[in-house]
């Protein structure tokens, strides 16, 4: 696949910068690659201290946010770029219900995903931050 230039939600994703908290090596290296395929500039983290780090010293346009990071909650990762006002999306098994109440209203890709399902939400996030 290659990155989506034309018109269509996919492409007000090239060049962006997207922070990706997954634990899990084989789903972080497939969004990976899904991102990449959009145009997206990837930096991940596989841990929540680590993210709260990426999100406090790194240039990042949005984020999407595996629920459960290592028996952690991703939840101070979430906390940090609500507060810079970096536009996040979660991704979970167990879809928005099993988000935390504060967090209910936010974007959340029920794993597993594809990349047309990706995209869109993604591209509508980010948008709606421009806003």
């Amino acid at each position: 696949m290659t990155a989506s230039r034309g018109p269509g939600p996919a492409s007000s994703l090239v060049g962006m910068r997207i922070l990706v908290v997954e634990d899990e090596m084989m789903v972080a290296m497939l969004l990976e690659d899904m991102l990449i395929d959009l145009g997206c500039r990837v930096i991940k983290a596989g841990r929540v201290e680590k993210a709260v780090q990426f999100v406090a010293g790194t240039e990042i346009d949005g984020a999407i946010l595996d629920v459960n990071v290592a028996g952690e909650s991703v939840y101070p990762v979430a906390s940090a770029l609500q507060a810079r006002g970096i536009p996040f999306i979660f991704s979970s098994g167990y879809g928005a219900g099993g988000l935390a109440p504060e967090y209910r209203d936010r974007p959340t890709l029920s794993k597993p995903f594809r990349q047309e399902e990706l995209a869109p939400m993604l591209a509508a996030a980010m948008e709606g931050a421009r806003h």
